[in-house]
């Protein structure tokens, strides 16, 4: 039975050396794994880093932008506003002149048509009358066309 034994003891360090290759291996790959792990884990933690950095970069340029274009409609909307104000005035303005000058119209109207009425009693001449009111009434759309440009050198003075 020595043989036996022997087998036996041959056999139980193959084993023993297969068990500790095994282990080896095992204990070799559980620490590469591990390694790579950790590898992964530290990349994830710099790009979850990098993109909290550029959210954050982002926030700032888009309020950034946003403070700025409140400000542009502000300022815009101030201006709207001054000008619509101007612009009132202005139509205050072109009334009143324009009101200054029809009441300047009637005076020159009346002007008009005495000289010729005076005129026309003077030389007694009957037939003369029809004449004269055509040229009356030539000459009221020449004054209006003066009142007309009284009220757009008025208007232009306003807008100055």
């Amino acid at each position: 039975m020595s043989n036996g034994d022997g087998m036996t003891a041959t056999l139980s360090d193959a084993v023993d050396a297969a068990k500790e290759k095994v282990a080896e291996v095992g204990s070799a790959m559980a620490s590469t794994a591990s390694a790579t792990v950790a590898k992964a884990k530290k990349a994830a933690k710099t790009a979850e880093k990098k993109v909290k950095t550029e959210v954050a970069k982002a926030k700032k340029a888009v309020k950034k932008t946003v403070a700025k274009a409140k400000k542009t409609l502000a300022t815009a909307g101030k201006d709207a506003r001054k000008e619509v104000a101007n612009l009132k005035k202005k139509v205050t303005g072109k009334k009143v002149a324009a009101k200054k000058a029809v009441a300047k119209q009637p005076a020159a109207r009346k002007a008009v048509k005495k000289a010729p009425a005076k005129k026309a009693v003077a030389k007694k001449a009957v037939a003369r009358k029809a004449p004269v009111k055509k040229a009356v009434a030539k000459k009221a759309p020449a004054r209006k066309a003066v009142a007309k440009k009284v009220v757009k050198k008025a208007a232009k003075k306003a807008a100055k």
